[in-house]
């Protein structure tokens, strides 16, 4: 039996909780918590406005791809207050899935520009709110800057095929770039 460590990023509200819940086997943790008014000033909300919750330090789930291969799923914090967990959420992982959100595709960069920086294998999921895919994936490439060799995949964050196959797409990533010696 192998398991491995998974990493589930991007910016706020892009649906990394929901990802890590519709794929998990088991009921997932999640630190979510009311939002206050006190983030009225900090998140904003206009793409998200029925959010109400938000993750305070991480999401966690696990689902088996095979029967000798189990990935455990940390889905991170959004918003920058928390980003001082990234760090120690990473250790281990063997890659990433950064989730983006076309409507606020800004936001994404900063979770872009991490994992560069860190050398861990990414993949990006864009996440089709509402089943919409306004942007296809070679134009959300150009715009976020992201190399050829690192999949753009579109995906649905509330269907559980949608989700596993970038797991998938991400482990396969990742064990290309360690035998190529690049990870």
């Amino acid at each position: 039996m192998t398991s491995v460590k998974i990493v589930v990023a991007g910016g706020f509200g892009v649906g990394k909780t929901t990802f890590v819940g519709s794929v998990s086997e088991i009921q997932p943790l999640t630190t979510e918590a009311v939002m206050t008014v006190a983030s009225t000033d900090v998140d904003d909300l206009s793409h998200v406005p029925e959010k109400n919750t938000t993750t305070v330090a991480m999401d966690f789930g696990r689902i088996t791809l095979e029967k000798d291969l189990v990935l455990y799923m940390f889905g991170t914090p959004g918003q920058h207050r928390f980003w001082f967990m990234w760090d120690d959420l990473i250790q281990g992982a063997i890659g990433a899935i950064v989730l983006v959100d076309t409507r606020r595709l800004a936001d994404s960069f900063p979770a872009v520009d991490y994992f560069e920086a860190s050398g861990l294998p990414f993949v990006i999921g864009i996440n089709g709110f509402h089943g919409q895919f306004p942007h296809r994936s070679n134009d959300v490439r150009e715009a976020l800057a992201i190399p050829s060799n690192v999949p753009v995949i579109p995906c649905d964050a509330r269907n559980r095929e949608s989700t596993k196959a970038i797991l998938v797409t991400l482990v396969e990533h990742a064990m290309s770039m360690q035998a190529a010696g690049r990870y």
